[in-house]
């Protein structure tokens, strides 16, 4: 198989201060907007309960304050970038959701406590860290993914041809390798246990420099970073080898879903709408600067327009025809389950079915006509 190319922001290393922030609530913040600016259609929104009936409206003010928790800052990944689109536009207002964005820290682990603890309402997690936190007794359920293809990939030199030429060579990863690129490498008969690993930071010119042969990194991130500094090389894809994985994946907290149910697919509906308007690349310029207004002077927006673009695109490719934005792909929930299974990633071996009920598709379903998201709700 061909390997495909472009990029994600590297997950830092945590501070404990960010996290005790985080933790208490204290960290920077974006709440919801007193009226739209702006609509899928590029008109300006008609301002709070214009999409939904009075009735529905009541219920989602009765769900009270809503706080997402991002995955990694306010970088411009798919199940981030959308939503802090959907506040900044008026849609969430628009649906009566009063929701303050929380900057997260990239550390999953701690998202799905934060989740499962009540303290957060939404959090942006993979499906894979849905299943690996309930294995872990921490309660979370996944709500929507855009994509059965993951984030993760594996870097070469362009000289390589054949995942198999990587036997008894050096592979860089930061602090271990993903279950993803290791099932790749088994599936392409490459030997895993004669590969060295070594940990390396988040520079990713270690590779063209020659001190590893091959290196993990994010579809998003770090080949966009190479091809800017001048490097080369070929992006091997755990997906092109039939290894699942997902993209742009939501979680809420099971309390919250069972007490607000149209809450919960109304969030779903005003995020999805801001995808739609933030993917037309006529919008995107747009829906990064609302992330980079809030992120500081800091904020690399060339870079994350970038990281934007490739996971759009990668969305794009990997949909499943017929098949509304962010429906869960329960095949690929056994996929991910049996794959834990095989590398025992999991404390006990799970059964698929249970592996089904840590996700609950009929939200997406509630708001969907055959493939479309249905905006404004009937």
């Amino acid at each position: 198989m061909d390997p495909r190319t472009p990029a994600r922001t590297t997950r830092a290393a945590l501070a404990a201060a960010a996290v005790a922030a985080i933790a208490l609530g204290l960290g920077a913040c974006s709440s919801g907007s007193d009226a739209g600016t702006a609509s899928g259609s590029s008109t300006p929104g008609a301002g709070t309960g214009s999409a939904i009936s009075a009735e529905r409206c009541a219920e989602n003010e009765a769900a009270g304050p809503i706080t997402f928790l991002t995955g990694y800052n306010y970088q411009a990944s798919a199940s981030i970038l959308e939503v802090i689109a959907a506040d900044e536009l008026g849609y969430f207002d628009d649906l009566c959701l009063d929701v303050t964005i929380q900057p997260g820290t990239g550390d999953t682990g701690l998202s799905n406590q934060l989740l499962a603890a009540g303290q957060v309402q939404f959090a942006a997690v993979s499906q894979q860290d849905v299943i690996t936190a309930q294995d872990n007794g921490v309660d979370v359920k996944g709500i929507s993914s855009y994509s059965d293809a993951g984030l993760e990939i594996l870097m070469t030199e362009t000289s390589v041809k054949d995942l198999k030429e990587l036997d008894g060579t050096i592979l860089g990863q930061k602090g271990n390798l993903p279950v993803t690129v290791e099932a790749m490498l088994a599936e392409a008969g490459a030997d895993v246990a004669s590969i060295q690993q070594v940990t390396v930071g988040y520079d990713p010119s270690v590779l063209p420099r020659g001190q590893v042969n091959s290196l993990t990194g994010f579809i998003s991130n770090e080949p966009a970073l190479l091809e800017a500094a001048g490097d080369e090389v070929t992006v091997w894809r755990p997906y092109d080898y039939d290894v699942p994985g997902s993209l742009g994946a939501l979680a809420v907290n099971p309390a919250f879903a069972d007490e607000n149910p149209t809450a919960v697919e109304d969030f779903l509906r005003g995020s999805f709408h801001a995808f739609e308007y933030c993917a037309d690349e006529a919008n995107s310029a747009e829906c990064v600067d609302f992330a980079a207004t809030l992120a500081g002077d800091t904020y690399d927006a060339a870079h994350n327009a970038q990281v934007w673009a490739t996971e759009v695109g990668v969305i794009d490719e990997t949909k499943t025809a017929g098949t509304a934005l962010g429906t869960i792909d329960l095949a690929n929930v056994d996929a991910i389950a049996e794959l834990l299974n095989e590398y025992d990633i999991l404390s006990a071996p799970l059964d698929t079915a249970d592996a089904e009920s840590y996700f609950d598709p009929s939200f997406v379903e509630a708001i969907s006509d055959g493939d479309q998201i249905v905006w404004p709700a009937p």
